[in-house]
């Protein structure tokens, strides 16, 4: 039970033909069930964003996706609008075992703050619960994987390092937006953090 495994946002909108669709996103499905069996405790993630959020593009009139703004808790790349709550992109990927599922974290759902980590909002500071929730478990290790490697996955990796918890990423079961060289940054933040990129 000491081991979980952290699934982040395997979701319609981050797959082929989705509204923010991370190349190759649904590639990761199969590894990911693969990785359940040998897991203690799986969690999943699930962007739940209300419409009309602010790190949409669409909120910004002027701004384009992808364009990078000043939030009062730091940058923040604005989004095509995904992973609307209720939506058919906020539903998981069909094929991924969702009935191996321990615990399933929504992030993103308060209006004015982005969450990219399974532990935190952007400000760093709001916890989701998911730290209180592995520590009850007995849990000190995680396996990571999902989308997007270098933004949900990388940060979430981050953030459990920083908590203490020994952290693999699984990047056979990750794939990438890799904006303006993201996934080389990240993998180098990660890496620094004592996360290990398998």
């Amino acid at each position: 039970m000491s081991h979980a495994l952290i699934v982040i946002d395997v979701q319609l909108d981050f797959c082929p033909g989705g509204a923010l669709a991370v190349p190759e996103g649904d590639a990761v499905v199969a590894p990911v069930n693969a990785l359940m069996p040998g897991a203690g405790t799986v969690v999943l993630t699930q962007d739940w964003h209300p419409a009309g959020h602010s790190s949409f593009a669409s909120s910004h009139p002027g701004q384009p996706a992808f364009a990078q703004v000043t939030m009062p808790y730091g940058p923040q790349v604005l989004w095509p609008d995904h992973c609307v709550t209720g939506s058919p992109g906020a539903e998981f990927h069909p094929g991924l075992d969702t009935s191996r599922a321990d615990l399933v974290i929504r992030k993103g759902s308060r209006p004015a703050i982005d969450s990219y980590s399974a532990f935190f909002e952007n400000d760093h500071v709001t916890p989701t619960g998911l730290d209180g929730y592995l520590r009850s478990r007995g849990v000190t290790r995680l396996t990571m994987a999902g989308l997007a490697l270098d933004f949900c996955v990388a940060f979430s990796a981050l953030d459990a390092a920083r908590l203490g918890f020994a952290v693999t990423v699984r990047q056979e079961a990750c794939r990438a937006i890799d904006l303006d060289g993201s996934l080389s940054r990240m993998r180098d933040q990660m890496r620094a953090a004592g996360v290990t990129l398998a």
